[in-house]
């Protein structure tokens, strides 16, 4: 259980050649089939549980517009919490980007149900400096989807290479609409297969897109820092004394969170004000809306 010392064995996509073309290219990145149907099935009875809570619970879930969550959760309640932070492909990825020295600061999952609308354009955060003036990558966010994503389940979609936009006369987080033909033109959409891991910039401009299927898409997120990063302001990842105790050394040092002697209710700080209100599918420049 020790990331830094797993040697994965031959695949290009673990060089950091490959991981820092990727992400300070197009901002997106994937490794295929890292994890067997059988383990995405555990991860996704987890969030189905946690997420039956979590909608119980006073702002447990946050909205991100119609039909549309965030969670932040408990690791431990997390069957497979272990096996993604080890996972090779994932440590190759925090080490090559955001140094030795690295820090999980976040973990949730994100729930589009059916009738969630289109999401406007936007990065999750301001850009720091380090990337706005240093041109650094100091952050990154890894999804796992629970399900095979079809087009029409409201998949992710990117504009690749935006992380390096400058918003400046613009909202920090929301380009204004005279920007979207640009991320019209650039758009990729995300057809993630169970097993797969993507990592990318959360500056990369995004949105998800309007589910127009009679399911749900939950997808894991976890949240990595460089060093001089702050997004561990905005969360409270908590472990028991217990669990944290029976991790590595080697792990410890990779996780910033609160040790508690029971875990309390997650107050979560990430609202993002702007995603409240969705954007219906046919709004999108040119058509309206």
């Amino acid at each position: 259980m020790d990331p830094d010392n797993r040697t994965p064995s031959t695949p290009a996509e673990y060089t950091e050649a490959a991981i820092m073309g990727g992400l300070y290219g197009d901002g997106f990145i994937a490794c295929k089939n890292a994890f067997p149907t059988e383990w995405v099935r555990r991860l996704g009875a987890d969030i189905t549980v946690l997420f039956r809570e979590a909608l119980a619970q006073p702002g447990g879930a946050l909205p991100r517009g119609p039909n549309r969550y965030y969670v932040e959760i408990h690791p431990e309640r997390l069957s497979g919490f272990i096996d993604i932070i080890t996972h090779p492909w994932v440590a190759a990825v925090c080490r090559a980007i955001l140094g030795p020295d690295y820090r999980i600061v976040e973990a949730g999952f994100d729930v589009p149900g059916p009738g969630a609308l289109h999401q406007p354009w936007h990065r999750d955060f301001p850009t720091p400096a380090a990337t706005l003036q240093g041109r650094r990558l100091n952050s990154l966010a890894f999804n796992i989807t629970t399900v095979d994503v079809t087009e029409d389940m409201g998949p992710f979609e990117i504009a690749p290479g935006t992380q390096w936009d400058d918003l400046a006369g613009d909202d920090p987080m929301f380009p204004a609409r005279s920007r979207w033909p640009r991320y019209e033109a650039l758009a990729q959409r995300k057809l993630a297969k169970m097993g797969d891991i993507s990592a990318r910039s959360a500056l990369t401009i995004h949105r998800g897109t309007a589910n127009q299927s009679d399911k749900s898409r939950p997808v894991f997120v976890l949240g990595v820092d460089a060093p001089d990063a702050r997004n561990a302001d905005k969360h409270d990842l908590q472990l028991t004394r217990g669990y944290y105790d029976s991790l590595p050394d080697a792990l410890r040092r990779h996780i910033t969170c609160r040790v508690v002697d029971q875990l309390e209710p997650i107050v979560q700080e990430h609202t993002i004000e702007g995603l409240l209100t969705g954007v219906s599918p046919g709004a999108r420049m040119g058509m309206g809306g």
